[in-house]
């Protein structure tokens, strides 16, 4: 995945600011990720917290009104809280407009019984506790993909792994992709490397890496670079739009991911919340609509991966057990 091209981007403000005598250095060209997506590229799309079949449809239906490319929506609350038939609809729904769909693999210690996720600590976060849990979110990955998933979310580097074994051996479809969920993002380059060994095909980093640290974890991993533009709220809720040309240019390949900051929480996801659900799922494409423009006016909307491509290209992997 090499082989970027290397648009020189717009900088919000920038003529203006040169006439005042106030213009920033000029890039350092050494700081572009040199990296791309396979098939051309250096970015694609995301729309998050997309929880069943009606917010799938509130996407697809304002994206296309909005004209907002999508490559990639993804779930949160888990396979587990959707019914067969609800997964059946959203993965053909997906299918036809040839759009990635993501699901979030089963348990998670923030929803277990353990009391160390409710201390000040956190605990072990999100991570699936003993052996039931991990079960549980290999349950999850057999019954999606059967279903026509071809996208996991994950959450633990031992599921993680497990999965990524499970799709070596077989047992997966080969080609599922896996993602690493912001919820266990990795936040130097040694650790991101480490998460693409593991089975990662694309890694969901903290919303406030800087544009530095982004290049530093380019100069050891080219997989694919999942980034909030705009945080959830329980996520830090950062705002970073005027950022993205920069974030591209140091991060490629780089997902664009669409949160929503001021937002209820919505996990795990039931009715009772499906007002605020169809409502954020309507106002996430908007804001993708937004960053786009920024994009547009800013000279850097050139470089986007061709819509239906979802796959990775090569990556590093520690060898698996025999």
């Amino acid at each position: 995945m090499t082989d970027a091209s290397a648009t020189a981007a717009r900088r919000p403000g920038e003529p203006a600011l040169t006439a005042l005598g106030l213009a920033a250095p000029d890039p350092d060209p050494a700081d572009s990720s040199p990296h791309s997506f396979p098939g051309g590229g250096r970015w694609r799309t995301e729309i998050p917290s997309c929880e069943g079949p009606e917010a799938l449809a509130v996407v697809l239906e304002e994206s296309a009104r909005l004209d907002v490319p999508v490559h990639r929506i993804s779930q949160g609350s888990g396979v587990w809280m959707l019914t067969d038939a609800e997964i059946t609809e959203m993965a053909g729904a997906s299918a036809e407009r040839g759009v990635e769909l993501c699901l979030f693999t089963g348990p998670r210690g923030t929803w277990d019984t353990g009391g160390s996720v409710r201390t000040d600590s956190g605990g072990a976060g999100p991570r699936a506790r003993g052996h039931d849990a991990v079960a549980g979110c290999v349950e999850d990955a057999l019954r999606a993909t059967a279903l026509g998933v071809r996208c996991l979310l994950v959450a633990d580097e031992g599921v993680l792994w497990t999965l990524h074994r499970a799709r070596t051996a077989g047992l997966l479809p080969a080609d599922t992709t896996l993602k690493v969920s912001a919820l266990i993002g990795p936040v130097n380059p040694a650790a991101y490397a480490v998460h693409e060994r593991l089975g990662a095909d694309s890694v969901n980093v903290p919303s406030d890496l800087t544009p530095a640290h982004l290049t530093e974890i380019r100069r050891v991993s080219a997989a694919p670079m999942d980034m909030y533009i705009e945080a959830p709220d329980d996520l830090g809720g950062y705002v970073r739009m005027y950022e993205v040309a920069e974030l591209i240019r140091r991060g490629a390949p780089l997902y664009l991911k669409f949160g929503l900051s001021r937002a209820p929480g919505i996990y795990p996801y039931g009715h009772h919340v499906r007002d605020v659900a169809l409502a954020s799922a309507r106002e996430r494409v908007r804001r993708g609509r937004l960053a786009l423009d920024l994009l547009e006016r800013h000279g850097a909307a050139g470089d986007m991966a061709p819509l239906g491509s979802r796959l990775p290209g090569p990556l590093t992997r520690f060898d698996t057990p025999a």
